[in-house]
């Protein structure tokens, strides 16, 4: 018998154990939320992070992260901000709004998260 939870990614996996309920994945947020960003293409190849209440995305799998995409709080009405609070992008009804309106605000060069940490900017003169 093959094993495919073996060939799964950590971004593949942490989905999973999220829509799963799984007891070591982070809690908190909305199932709801959870459930319609995991339905977008683009937001299902991102790291999804659950913390204080919200559903983060990140560019990478592992601490530092790279926090620099559009997050949804799970609160009602769902809100969806910009980078660290810096900006109320929207608030919406359901959570498959806001998972859409997090995509349509998406970097045009995101794509699928890398796995390790964030690289740190280069300091060194090019």
């Amino acid at each position: 018998m093959i094993d495919n939870m073996s060939t799964e990614t950590v971004v593949e996996a942490t989905w999973r154990q999220l829509l799963e309920h799984h007891p070591d994945a982070r809690r908190g947020g909305s199932p709801g939320a959870i459930e319609a960003a995991s339905a977008e293409p683009r937001l299902r190849q991102l790291f999804p992070f659950l913390s204080h209440g919200c559903l983060t995305f990140h560019r990478n799998t592992d601490f530092p992260w790279s926090n620099d995409l559009p997050f949804i709080a799970c609160t009602t009405p769902y809100k969806v901000y910009a980078t660290g609070y810096a900006e109320l992008i929207g608030e919406t009804e359901t959570p498959q709004e806001a998972a859409a309106l997090v995509v349509a605000h998406l970097p045009n060069d995101c794509g699928s998260a890398v796995e390790g940490p964030w690289p740190e900017p280069s300091s060194d003169p090019e």
